[in-house]
């Protein structure tokens, strides 16, 4: 049996965006033109867009038309990291590393291998982890400004476990999320993973729109609020103390709990208290030391409310069962003799430098940002694409992300990230001035 006729439509127009043909960026025929100039009903035309966008293919935008999608990243998966290339300069991820660093982790590991407890590193942990390592996180917790008893802490297996063991613990499918309409991609993929509704809150100069968020509060049931106050990523925004206690009234008043995402926090220095400190007993704090210290060291931790605490227990034995010993056992170390807080100075200091070169290789462009993050957010101007951008930076042997994969809300707006931690700081200088080049020729030509 032939295949219908739209089929056909939607097989050629994949087969010319998978392979190229179709640029990302590429604005499509308007359903009308489509018809016309394919011989077929507008209805027809409509549903070969549709079958697309579903596809993952093709995005659609009021008012301006629908574009081929950049496939490098899966639809509503975040960054894909396999697209960045082996000789691309990545400016998509951080993974911010220090001159000495691995220097660091020879002497912990020798220091390890010659203590007492070696062989209970070999074992199974307690699923929340150690009572000692525990009281680790916590006093670490303290020099942030919480004041944390070890028993409401839980070691996860880097941030994003954490995060993960939060949403599973405290919600179900379903469930209403309030987000930023601009947020961190990781947390979209597990929500997305647990089928939970992600309802998108404004954000506004230094923080969501609170008066939204409270408008949205009374006419959804809001389980939980998902907030970055304290260096926001995309955003880099910091929250004032005043919006944090407006905030925390709000999810009181609906009752909803708050999950405080801390990853960047590190890089701030003296913020307004973290929620966690301003609400304890409906806050779930969550950091890590991925980025103040190491990728390759997953290692976070959760701070909860003590009801909750039972719930994410469960959930760390049903995905990982324990944080790994000997990683816990370097990172507690760590924080224990000071060299996390050396790494978290030194990093503040270099997130500095990098900030410092993004003003001036892009200087005149509307740049977004905190003066000691290692991000920044370019939006674009009217009619300009920031997939066309990304493909022609592509092209150039450089990798940055739209804003499709921080968007909560149906409107994607053209925008780009740059991630300023992953390479040296020449090659980010001389990077910089070719994606100035590049933004200022394609965007504003």
């Amino acid at each position: 049996m032939a295949a219908p006729r739209y089929k056909k439509l939607v097989d050629a127009f994949a087969s010319d965006i998978r392979t190229g043909r179709l640029a990302p960026g590429t604005r499509l025929p308007t359903h009308r033109g489509l018809a016309a100039r394919e011989g077929v009903a507008v209805v027809t035309a409509t549903r070969v867009y549709a079958e697309l966008e579903a596809m993952g293919l093709v995005s659609r935008e009021q008012g301006r038309g629908t574009f081929v999608r950049d496939i490098a990243v899966a639809a509503g998966h975040g960054i894909d990291q396999q697209a960045v290339g082996t000789d691309a300069v990545d400016l998509t991820f951080n993974y911010p590393s220090l001159p000495g660093q691995a220097d660091l982790l020879r002497q912990a590991l020798r220091e390890v291998a010659s203590s007492g407890d070696l062989d209970s590193l070999l074992r199974y942990q307690p699923h929340r982890g150690r009572p000692q390592d525990r009281a680790s996180v916590a006093r670490h917790l303290r020099r942030r400004g919480i004041t944390a008893d070890a028993e409401r802490i839980l070691i996860a297996g880097g941030a994003q476990h954490g995060l993960a063991i939060t949403l599973m613990a405290t919600l179900n499918a379903g469930d209403v999320v309030a987000v930023d309409a601009l947020t961190y991609p990781g947390f979209k993929v597990i929500a997305h993973a647990l089928r939970l509704d992600l309802e998108p809150i404004p954000t506004t100069a230094g923080g969501p729109d609170l008066d939204a968020l409270e408008k949205l509060c009374a006419t959804r049931p809001v389980r939980a609020i998902y907030t970055m106050p304290t260096l926001h990523n995309p955003l880099g925004w910091v929250m004032p103390a005043t919006d944090r206690t407006r905030l925390a009234g709000i999810a009181r008043r609906h009752g909803a709990h708050i999950i405080e995402d801390a990853s960047y926090a590190y890089l701030v220095e003296d913020p307004p208290p973290p929620l966690a400190a301003t609400a304890p007993d409906i806050t779930v704090y969550v950091s890590g030391l991925s980025k103040s210290v190491a990728t390759g060291l997953r290692v976070g931790f959760v701070l909860a409310p003590p009801p909750m605490v039972p719930a994410l227990e469960r959930a760390i034995r049903a995905t990982t069962w324990n944080t790994p010993a000997l990683t816990t056992a370097i990172a507690c170390r760590w924080l224990d003799d000071g060299t996390v807080d050396h790494l978290e100075a030194r990093k503040r200091d270099d997130a500095r430098a990098r900030q410092a070169l993004v003003g001036q290789e892009l200087a005149g462009l509307p740049l977004i940002g905190h003066p000691q993050s290692y991000f920044t957010w370019l939006p674009l101007p009217d009619g300009a694409r920031a997939d066309r951008l990304t493909a022609t930076l592509a092209r150039r042997n450089i990798s940055v992300s739209t804003a499709e994969p921080f968007t909560t809300s149906t409107h994607t707006p053209q925008a780009i990230r740059l991630a300023l931690g992953s390479t040296d700081l020449d090659s980010l200088r001389t990077t910089l001035r070719t994606v100035s080049q590049v933004v200022v020729e394609d965007a504003y030509a």
